[in-house]
């Protein structure tokens, strides 16, 4: 593929290195609120219980394989699935099963948990091991043991993802560092804190799986992250032929959007129902790559992770490290607790997070961030009359029509919904967040892909009959 860049760099013929970052569509201004960036994160004790869903990740959920009583190590596997798109779940701390429990995840599916009682050892599984990876294919698998899925949030399996099909010619790597969300700072930290391994992964992945350019995304809010990048990114003693440059992006929700990452790095586009392996591109979140480097050098697969907890109900806000599975009202009291009666309490930040009923489940590996707001902060506009100003449309990064959309979901015309391009939403929350009539738009493109998946349904049964 080859592509020219405007004001970019020259690395070799056809592939450049943009100086700056393209145009992309939509997108709001949303306050920062970045209090913990500064901060070193915290590591908490582990606790004395952990509670450990079957589902951590997009795909089928894992099925335990373990039994109630059973003694278990540290990163030892204790569920896993069949299907491809899945990822096994290791202990967090060593010691007993307690039970095989049910537990409600935040998007109101039931799945099996394991519990298990904590010796206070800590102790390492003996089989653990670094993974002798030499090529693409041991590279996967070891993605696939280490279980690893996207830690930005959206939880997809990583071995999936860097199986690039044969038939994808990707040449271009995207780390991304973006972290546009108000308040949540666990990449801007992991950045700072682990900025080596986060480079021993980026020379790692470009190695195995052949890639010609890497580029660093990085909000331009976030200085000292793009300066400790930079010093390691432009050693020639690391990278001599300059393959790994950091691109500063304009701080503007939702930058960090895959699709939108993709387009404001390279100029590609991606096409509705296409992923970025289709344009050339693999994006990973910057978590995600170091995990794999630490992983590749240990053998210790995801057991723990970053969070950022904040929120005007919070005590005393930081990142905290803790092991998965962890209970989120014992994070929180190791914050200080509540300053004041929560009234929302998110698992992720306020443009797409999760609201939870309570404080009493587990920490999961897709969790980047939990936040409690008090009265004033939680207290959502009620909704009036649409005016057609024409905000929602000019925001969206998706080139969407909500108002139109939001109608066609009252008159549950999935034909319409669907050649509205409803299923291209990506809920990021831009249309809602820049209505000034309140209007529940993101819910209401959440309906419509019900409308759709539904009636396509109901049609392939016709079909079949």
């Amino acid at each position: 593929m080859s592509l020219g860049f405007p004001g970019a760099k020259r690395r070799r013929e056809g592939l450049f290195f943009p100086s700056h970052p393209f145009r992309t569509h939509g997108g709001a201004h949303v306050p920062h609120h970045k209090n913990t960036a500064g901060q070193e994160s915290a590591t908490m004790p582990p606790p004395a219980q952990v509670i450990l869903p079957m589902q951590q990740h997009v795909g089928a959920p894992c099925v335990p394989t373990v039994q109630p009583g059973d003694i278990v190590d540290v990163g030892q596997v204790i569920g896993d699935s069949d299907q491809y798109i899945g990822a096994p779940i290791h202990a967090s701390i060593s010691g007993k099963v307690k039970e095989i429990t049910t537990v409600t995840l935040p998007a109101g599916n039931r799945v099996a948990a394991v519990v298990i009682e904590s010796d206070g050892e800590m102790r390492l599984c003996p089989n653990i091991r670094p993974p002798k990876v030499e090529n693409r294919s041991d590279l996967v698998a070891a993605a696939r043991a280490s279980g690893l899925v996207g830690l930005g949030g959206a939880g997809f399996p990583a071995h999936v993802k860097l199986n690039i099909p044969p038939d994808k010619k990707v040449d271009t790597l995207l780390v991304n560092v973006a972290e546009c969300e108000p308040y949540i700072t666990a990449d801007h930290r992991e950045a700072i804190e682990n900025s080596w391994a986060v480079l021993s992964g980026v020379y790692a992945l470009k190695e195995l799986l052949g890639l010609e350019r890497v580029i660093i995304a990085v909000e331009n809010n976030k200085p000292d992250v793009i300066k400790v990048l930079r010093d390691i990114a432009d050693s020639d003693a690391r990278d001599p032929e300059n393959h790994v440059r950091v691109l500063p992006l304009k701080a503007r929700y939702p930058q960090g959007a895959e699709k939108v990452l993709v387009q404001a790095c390279t100029g590609r586009k991606i096409p509705p129902g296409k992923l970025p392996a289709d344009v050339g591109c693999l994006v990973m979140n910057i978590t995600s790559i170091a995990f794999l480097a630490n992983y590749l050098k240990t053998g210790i697969p995801l057991i723990s992770k970053r969070l950022t907890i904040d929120g005007t109900a919070i005590a005393n806000p930081q990142n905290v490290i803790v092991p998965l599975g962890t209970p989120i009202r014992e994070i929180i009291d190791f914050c200080g607790g509540y300053r004041c009666e929560p009234k929302k309490l998110l698992m992720g930040g306020p443009m797409m997070g999760l609201a939870l009923v309570d404080d009493s489940l587990p920490v999961l590996k897709q969790n980047n961030a939990v936040l409690a707001f008090g009265e004033q902060e939680a207290k959502l506009a009620q909704p009036s009359a649409c005016i057609r100003c024409g905000r929602c449309v000019a925001g969206c990064p998706m080139n969407l029509m909500p108002t139109l959309i939001e109608r066609q979901v009252t008159l549950k015309d999935d034909k319409a919904l669907a050649k509205l391009g409803v299923m291209s939403c990506m809920e990021c929350g831009t249309c809602a967040y820049n209505c000034p009539a309140g209007r529940q738009l993101v819910q209401a493109m959440r309906l419509g892909k019900s409308i759709v998946k539904a009636a396509a349904a109901s049609r392939a049964v016709h079909t079949t009959k």
